[in-house]
């Protein structure tokens, strides 16, 4: 343990720091400051504001939920750090984000319960099973939620840019069945990602907060797309 590393027991047993400082809040001001770093070079969509308002909608519906607030604000921080897209490959993504957990005082248990949420909420395709955990479900709500809506449509056209992808082809339909694989390289447009990803979100949150934002999002993306091919087509006029 770092030298300068000293904690006592607050009135309520937890850890605190000599400072004052919550053991706690400390590990979140670090996390903070580490993946504002990490997001700062991301401009797909990935930054630090989607971050943030992942973080406060996981907060939110930790305490609606009767969740851990801190396991979820923690994992919502950190769910990115591994992100393949936004690595070099997943495991060295996972090495970057356990690098930084070895520096933290963190129990075993919050720790693996971090770590197994960052590893499973990834839609990948629509491939992976449903999440058990409530702080898992609380996460996951909270991250699909920033892609649906307006923020939703502004990051998808962002990420697609970024990425070089077409807006829209009507000679390529959307993918009904594809692999993980397929999903990640396979020839798409931005148009497309909303029938192949977005539009199923709705019918894939877990808790009940979640399942009301999503419908009211679900709305407003439905109707931009229904616009964006009016205008496409030169019918709305």
């Amino acid at each position: 343990m770092d030298d300068n590393f000293s904690l006592t027991m607050n009135i309520s047993g937890h850890p605190e720091h000599a400072d004052g400082t919550s053991a706690r809040e400390a590990i979140l001001g670090a996390a903070r400051a580490f993946v504002q770093r990490d997001a700062g070079k991301h401009t797909d969509g990935h930054d630090w504001p989607h971050i943030e308002r992942v973080t406060a909608l996981a907060v939110e519906l930790a305490h609606r939920m009767g969740a851990d607030p801190f396991v979820c604000e923690l994992a919502a921080l950190l769910h990115d750090v591994p992100d393949e897209k936004l690595n070099e490959s997943l495991e060295a993504g996972m090495n970057k984000l356990n690098d930084w957990l070895d520096q933290q005082q963190l129990e075993p248990g919050t720790r693996e319960a971090v770590v197994n949420i960052i590893s499973t909420i990834s839609y990948a395709g629509g491939q992976r099973p449903a999440v058990s955990s409530l702080e898992a479900q609380v996460v996951q709500d909270a991250d699909r939620l920033d892609a649906m809506g307006a923020i939703g449509i502004a990051r998808t056209f962002a990420f697609a840019g970024a990425r070089g992808r077409e807006m829209y082809d009507p000679s390529l339909p959307p993918r009904e069945q594809m692999t993980l694989e397929e999903y990640r390289n396979g020839r798409s447009t931005t148009i497309n990602h909303f029938y192949e990803k977005l539009f199923k979100l709705k019918d894939l949150m877990n808790t009940s907060y979640g399942k009301e934002l999503a419908e009211q999002r679900h709305a407003f993306m439905v109707e931009f797309v229904e616009q964006f091919k009016r205008e496409w087509e030169g019918t709305d006029r």
